[in-house]
């Protein structure tokens, strides 16, 4: 009996090491990225954000530059858009839905891969703040409605009316024949999505919009929920969208973006690859409507793609901010 259990126990420790030996290799294996190595010096500073929008990028070089954190520049870069009455899908001055309500979408990531998002809010111009509140006030990461809107001037936040004259003219004038056909490249650039890089590597996004106009009351498109139109992982790099989200939503592109940077693709490359989902889609009707994406890695490679001609972004990269046309998918027309 002696001896039985002497090998008996003898037979479990083996196992038990041999165990611990495969955890160990399977942990060793989890850790390993295929995260491209280029070989040269990382670019820093680094913004990028969708459509023509050199104010909101200037804002964000300017923290950069005094040595801020890409999380303070994005926000900062968003809330120049979020102000500017003129940009009817941002913000204050942004289109209604059908009902005549302006309600802004909103989400922020940090370095750590913190989330917070708002959708749906009233009477509140800066919503990327907001949602930022959310991710680093509260233990929640996404806050909607009357709950985010009350959150928000408990935080401060002022009450004021989103619907600008102008911006009402262009619904009442829509209501005379109520009809919703998205228009490429006007109605649909309803977004601005950066991303920013500061000095010490680490990359942070934001996203913010006043959605599509004259949606159906209680629409959310993808700028505020997470993988869609915005990602961010700090070892790897982050994507953004812009456009019809309710696409960019179904392939979850943002996070398909990174997942491809991770496995070893570019940025040029994963935001071609990410587009290419939408048209390759059974039935997809792309033809119909804009999505467009930017990308950087950690190295500073930076990526742009939509489906259809005319989507730009603005880079700032070397002391410079240009606005730069996208690669496009559809090429004949």
């Amino acid at each position: 009996m002696k001896r039985r259990n002497f090998l008996k126990n003898a037979s479990l420790s083996t196992i038990g090491v041999v165990a611990a030996v495969n955890v160990a290799g399977c942990e060793t294996k989890k850790e390993e990225k295929a995260i491209p190595v280029t070989g040269k010096d990382p670019v820093r500073p680094l913004v990028i954000a969708t459509w023509n929008t050199p104010s909101a990028v200037n804002a964000a070089a300017e923290v950069l530059a005094k040595g801020g954190t890409s999380l303070d520049a994005v926000e900062q870069g968003c809330i120049v858009e979020e102000a500017n009455v003129k940009n009817t899908t941002v913000g204050k001055g942004g289109l209604p839905d059908r009902d005549g309500r302006v309600t802004l979408d909103a989400c922020i990531m940090n370095k750590e891969g913190g989330y917070g998002a708002v959708m749906c809010v009233q009477n509140i111009t800066h919503v990327i703040s907001l949602a930022r509140k959310v991710m680093e006030e509260t233990p929640h990461v996404i806050m909607v409605g009357e709950g985010a809107e009350q959150f928000g001037y408990s935080q401060g936040f002022k009450k004021e009316n989103l619907l600008t004259e102008s911006s009402k003219k262009a619904w009442e004038k829509w209501k005379e024949k109520s009809e919703y056909k998205p228009i490429i490249n006007i109605e649909n650039h309803d977004t601005i999505g950066m991303l920013a890089i500061d000095e010490n590597g680490d990359i942070s996004g934001a996203c913010t919009t006043s959605g599509l106009a004259y949606k159906m009351a209680g629409r959310v498109g993808d700028s505020p929920v997470i993988g869609s139109g915005l990602f961010i992982d700090n070892e790897v790099g982050g994507a953004t969208a812009t456009g019809l989200g309710e696409e960019v939503l179904k392939t979850v592109g943002s996070f398909l973006i990174v997942e491809l940077m991770r496995q070893g693709k570019t940025p040029q490359e994963a935001c071609e690859e990410a587009i290419k989902r939408i048209v390759d889609k059974p039935g997809s009707n792309y033809k119909n409507f804009q999505v467009g994406y930017v990308a950087v890695n950690k190295q500073g490679d930076y990526g742009a793609y939509s489906i259809h001609k005319h989507f730009s972004y603005n880079l700032y990269k070397d002391k410079e901010n240009k606005n730069h046309k996208s690669d496009f998918y559809i090429k004949e027309g």
